[in-house]
């Protein structure tokens, strides 16, 4: 722990003793210990939104794609052709029903 021996930390607690007294090193402790605590909490939180995000990214670059891919399809010639033969035909099958 950084370099510090036992006769070291144990010397250091000895100041911290003779300087806080008794009654206060629990409570020194306990407020090390939320801090640390509060720390872990703020990186857990960081690094989800971290992910969040590269997940956000990912899904924008695929909605991306499939409009690329959508415009691409529709420059082929005949497409638009088609789509006009579908609809006609969805029309008259509709029709269709009807008249049964």
């Amino acid at each position: 722990m950084f370099g510090l021996g036992l006769s070291e930390i144990l010397i250091i607690l000895v100041i911290f003793l003779v300087l806080f007294g008794a009654k206060k090193l629990p409570q020194i402790g306990e407020g090390l210990g939320k801090t640390v605590r509060e720390i872990r909490k703020i990186k857990q939180e960081r690094k989800a939104d971290k992910e969040k995000k590269e997940e956000e990214k990912k899904e924008e670059k695929k909605g991306n794609l499939l409009l690329d891919l959508k415009k691409e399809a529709e420059e082929i010639p005949g497409v638009k052709e088609v789509q006009e033969l579908k609809e006609a035909a969805d029309t008259v099958k509709n029709v269709t029903k009807l008249l049964k």
